[in-house]
């Protein structure tokens, strides 16, 4: 692929994640204009966030798979009209039952990011990859920022429908590029969706994840929280154990298992719970009244212009991911990322009580951010094999988006404690601080002494590792490395370009 149409295809799919990121989050703070148009309860009302997270994290693997068996380019469609289609039902919403069906469509757009991942793997070569991933990994950040920054504005001009017109107009024509412009895949996974194992895996998590949302409605003792956090890990338990058996498992479990995978999906949990909370926790401080001693008076439109800071140096490192991995080296990126963000709530647990104390934690976290999600996602792509880039990353989005749910359950439940308030934020800072600190020793202890797999291009005139020709059926030459990622690691055959990840 020439310069020219890599970077169409880079811009194309970067634009379709960063509007899966803006309609994620643009209805956090809009959420109560919703409600009332709907006739929905306040708790009702966080249901409209809630669903899509829960949405996003039990379809996201099964699509990614999906989108290695079947064509990568293909799934790109078919969640991009999920998602459109979700927005259409959203804006046309005549009741809350009908907007929760349209966010839960919309939720299958977080496939986007494991789809976009693989075709770049595909298509592009050595440190372009990287760089590539990087850009279309910070919008998920980037997006999110831009969503709470515009949601005040469109919603008191035009009213909270248009927070989904608008969107929806732009993705329109982004999909008819998508269509146009994204390559049909060359690496393939001959295989079967397993659906007695995505049936395990969809209950046994959506039984977490509500169970984790509602805990702080429900009381953490509740019989109904303890009751599905039992069923949940019973049915995840179960669900390990079926694909372990299966031969041709929806997700990889000893792939999971290597240590290059686990760690990385360890420390996107823990850095989930820091992005997830700041989208809470920073609108809610700035929009208290002053008179409460703690927050600022902000309006919502406002209190979104507190978050731009978060997103502004997304857009600068995403880019820049490639050239900082192939200098520092990705594990040591994602140690500098996660080390800013915790710094970043170390610095609010102590100082939130100025504006200006404010915007440098927050230009702080998305600086860690815009580092560290570039860097986990070319771990997880660079660790795995070709025919295994959907499902690997669509596990380690999962990862993030479970700690964003504990997250933001965490924090809720920090807000409606008791206590002083400028004392509950403090609590609620201080432990996603803690949280960010096991993230550190999560990254620290990623393999970094030896390289990863090369990021090319998949060649499908190549032999394969039995000596068969290649097609576009069949995974690119793999020649299995023991290193420290574990017996599952493997390394492309003749390739010359390394990622370091010292």
């Amino acid at each position: 692929m020439n310069d020219r149409r890599g970077g169409v295809v880079i811009g194309v799919l970067a634009l379709a994640g960063g509007i899966f990121a803006v309609l994620q989050a643009v209805v956090v703070p809009a959420l109560p204009d919703i409600g009332r148009a709907l006739h929905a309860s306040a708790a009702g009302g966080t249901w409209i966030l809630t669903v899509n997270l829960l949405a996003t994290a039990v379809l996201t693997p099964v699509l990614g798979r999906m989108g290695d068996i079947y064509g990568k380019n293909r799934m790109l469609w078919v969640v991009l009209a999920s998602l459109g289609a979700g927005t259409l039902t959203c804006a046309l919403a005549p009741s809350l039952s009908v907007m929760l069906l349209g966010r839960v469509a919309q939720g299958a757009g977080g496939a986007v990011f494991p789809l976009a991942f693989g075709v770049l793997r595909d298509e592009l070569d050595g440190e372009r990859v990287a760089g590539a991933i990087g850009l279309v990994s910070s919008l998920l950040g980037i997006g999110a920022g831009l969503g709470l920054v515009i949601a005040g504005p469109i919603s008191g001009a035009l009213g909270w429908r248009w927070l989904f017109w608008l969107p929806l107009a732009v993705l329109l024509p982004v999909g008819v590029a998508v269509a146009r412009c994204v390559p049909h895949s060359p690496v393939r996974t001959p295989a079967r969706v397993d659906l007695v194992s995505a049936a395990l895996m969809i209950t046994g998590l959506t039984s977490l994840l509500v169970a984790v949302s509602e805990a702080s409605a429900w009381g953490l003792s509740s019989p109904r929280t303890l009751g599905l956090l039992g069923a949940g890990v019973l049915l995840v338990a179960g669900w390990v154990r079926h694909e372990l058996a299966s031969r041709s498992p929806l997700v990889d479990m000893r792939m999971m298992a290597q240590r290059s995978v686990w760690t990385a999906n360890v420390t996107a949990f823990l850095l989930g719970i820091g992005m997830y909370a700041s989208i809470a926790l920073v609108p809610a401080l700035v929009e208290l009244p002053r008179s409460t001693g703690v927050g600022f008076g902000a309006s919502i439109s406002v209190a979104g212009l507190f978050m731009l800071p978060t997103a502004a140096p997304q857009l600068i490192v995403g880019p820049l991911s490639g050239r900082i991995t192939s200098r520092i080296g990705a594990r040591a990126q994602v140690v500098a990322g996660v080390a800013l963000m915790l710094i970043a709530y170390l610095a609010l647990t102590v100082a939130h009580g100025e504006a200006w104390e404010v915007v440098t934690a927050m230009t702080t976290l998305g600086t860690g951010l815009g580092f560290g999600l570039g860097a986990l996602a070319n771990l997880v792509v660079g660790a795995v094999e070709p025919r295994q880039t959907g499902v690997a990353t669509a596990m380690n989005t999962v990862m993030r988006t479970l700690g964003g749910a504990f997250g933001a359950a965490l924090t809720a439940g920090c807000l409606a404690g008791g206590g002083g308030l400028n004392n509950r934020f403090e609590l609620a800072f201080g432990l996603c601080a803690a949280a960010l600190a096991l993230g550190l020793f999560a990254a620290v202890a990623i393999p970094g002494r030896r390289s990863i797999p090369a990021l090319t291009k998949w060649n499908g005139s190549a032999r394969d590792a039995t000596g068969g020709t290649g097609s576009e059926e069949v995974a690119s030459p793999l020649v299995p490395v023991e290193d420290d990622a574990g017996p599952g690691s493997a390394q492309r055959a003749g390739a010359a370009a390394m990622v370091p990840t010292r």
